[in-house]
């Protein structure tokens, strides 16, 4: 009789603990989607951006409670160019549209006016976790060897000789084309053709030195999370100085399909997508190489609750 009893409590303990455990592993897949808590690793290299951006531009994503940081009628955006091969989505492609700085004392942040993943896990962990407008795409990537080529003009019999002759150093080209996908809808954004110099120069060999350094960003203000958030990413990686990304539309076919898939989805003149385009068509000024990167991201904390929520 007191076997009997032992086994009905051993098996009723182990009924309750199966039950916790399931629940444990429902409430994580739903409050995360497979992320788990943060900090979230990101491992991988990116290209860092910085453009001059028309402040009339940028303050179309920037909401009410925030004051644009500009001068001169600009503000500082650009993008942020990513591959990740690793992290808790598993390897993908990211390009943050960066609109500008905004203020909110007493310090100030940059603020994304769009986000493009070639995840569907990390486009719904943007929306709904870290309140940024997540959509997802495609990115096509081409690379082209470009070998030595001779510089300078033809001085004549000199240069059969090659006397005097200089020669510009090989570079690799990578061409990637961002396509964003919503539903069975395809709209090309934008080319970005990187420079990057081929290893056998001693630029190419030379990574740069090893920094680490906090960039921290408001978000929110979205339909998937309306409050409005700030959080910080930790960066450790090695930096250089590049030559900056040439941005381009896409053709002119391409393009007009792209307005008619924005006149279908909004009725304003000028969408958040067409503003998005405006900005990584702007200006550089600077663009940043990261190489062995590790990005930390924080979870956002509220700063101010939406009225709606």
């Amino acid at each position: 009789m007191q076997l009997h009893s032992l086994s009905g409590i051993s098996i009723t303990c182990l009924l309750r603990y199966l039950l916790r455990a399931t629940m444990e592993i429902g409430e994580k897949r739903r409050s995360s989607s497979g992320y788990g808590k943060s900090p979230w690793i990101f491992k991988g290299s990116a290209l860092y951006q910085i453009h001059l951006v028309k402040a009339e531009t940028a303050r179309a994503f920037i909401p009410k409670d925030f004051r644009l940081v500009e001068a001169f009628g600009y503000t500082l955006g650009g993008f942020f160019l990513a591959s990740y091969e690793d992290s808790p989505a598993g390897v993908f492609d990211e390009l943050v549209v960066i609109a500008g700085i905004v203020w909110n004392p007493p310090t100030s942040c940059a603020w994304a006016a769009r986000v493009l993943v070639n995840s569907h896990e990390a486009c719904d962990h943007g929306r709904k976790d870290v309140g940024l407008p997540s959509h997802v795409a495609r990115f096509s990537k081409r690379i082209t060897a470009v070998p030595k080529q001779q510089s300078g003009k033809s001085s004549g019999f000199s240069d059969i000789l090659r006397i005097g002759t200089k020669f510009s150093d090989p570079y690799n080209v990578t061409d990637v084309k961002v396509t964003e996908v919503d539903g069975s809808a395809l709209a090309d954004i934008c080319n970005i053709r990187v420079q990057s110099t081929a290893s056998t120069s001693k630029l190419g060999n030379w990574m740069g030195p090893s920094i680490k350094m906090s960039l921290p960003s408001f978000s929110g203000n979205t339909n998937y999370n309306p409050n409005l958030l700030k959080y910080s990413c930790h960066i450790e990686c090695r930096v250089r100085p590049v030559k900056p990304a040439i941005v381009s539309m896409p053709m002119e076919d391409e393009a007009e399909k792209l307005k008619g898939h924005h006149n279908q989805t909004q009725d304003s003149s000028e969408s958040e997508l067409d503003l998005s385009v405006s900005v990584m068509l702007s200006k550089p000024i600077i663009a940043l190489q990261f190489k062995c990167l590790e990005m930390q991201v924080e979870a956002p904390i509220v700063l101010s609750p939406s009225k709606t929520s």
